[in-house]
């Protein structure tokens, strides 16, 4: 840590604020033809992502219903079993209610044949309730399906227009990508901080602006005579005090 501090401080002071400030402008225009470039790529990785998302939740939909299908075919399952076993013991009972020997008897084996009787209509009507949720879900499951392939093929055809887009400036963008990295090394850590961070906060990306009409080039707003003069003698790093911007001076590209 110590080593990088000392590397830092003599990169500092080994270069002029003049200097700094022209790094910092050439920096910017740099980053500026970098988002130009990727301004051409519009809204697809967006749109990518949002197809991405949608394709994760399309997947995470079908895999839910698939579930529930399993749930319904268990309970149909043990539905077909319970009746199944309710025939039994009504064939058990038919046979035992003709060897019966009194009243009591009787009764107690007709209640039973008629108490399984009714569960074996309980069964059937649960069965066909369960049979139509299975092809209502069915049908969603299907219907998904057939968004989920779309998305599928809406992503493959978004993606292959981005890489087109990137394959045709891939080689621009690198060699910006190279001089915004060399404009970086003669520039210290705690200005590069401040450069990124304002370059995050403002719309148009533009974090080093120069003072046209006695205005700031980036919030347009009056900058103050004696500021104006501060700023043209490129002795100190100057920011607006309005949008937080770096102020720097046209004419000096011009010595």
């Amino acid at each position: 840590m110590a080593k990088t501090t000392k590397k830092s401080t003599a990169k500092t002071l080994s270069i002029s604020v003049e200097d700094k400030l022209k790094a910092l402008y050439q920096l910017q225009c740099v980053d500026s033809d970098i988002d130009s470039i990727r301004v051409t790529r519009g809204e697809l990785p967006l749109e990518i992502q949002d197809l991405e998302d949608d394709i994760t939740g399309l997947n995470t939909r079908i895999d839910k219903l698939n579930e529930e299908l399993l749930t319904l075919d268990d309970s149909l399952s043990a539905s077909r079993l319970k009746k199944k076993n309710a025939k039994a013991l009504i064939k058990k009972y038919d046979k035992q209610i003709t060897n019966i020997k009194n009243n009591r008897e009787y009764e107690s084996l007709s209640k039973e044949i008629e108490f399984q009787t009714l569960e074996i209509e309980l069964c059937e009507k649960k069965e066909k309730e369960i049979k139509a949720k299975k092809i209502m879900k069915d049908e969603v499951v299907l219907g998904t399906k057939d968004t989920l392939k779309e998305r599928k093929k809406e992503l493959k055809i978004k993606n292959g227009e981005l890489d087109e887009i990137i394959k045709d400036t891939e080689k621009e963008e690198k060699s910006l990508m190279g001089k915004s990295d060399k404009a970086q090394k003669v520039i210290e850590d705690r200005l590069l901080n401040a450069y990124a961070r304002i370059r995050t906060n403002v719309k148009n990306g533009l974090a080093v602006v120069s003072v046209d009409r006695d205005a700031c080039g980036g919030c347009f707003n009056k900058i103050p005579p004696q500021r104006q003069i501060d700023i043209r003698m490129h002795k100190k790093v100057i920011v607006c005090e309005h949008c937080g911007r770096i102020l720097i001076d046209a004419e000096m590209f011009e010595n």
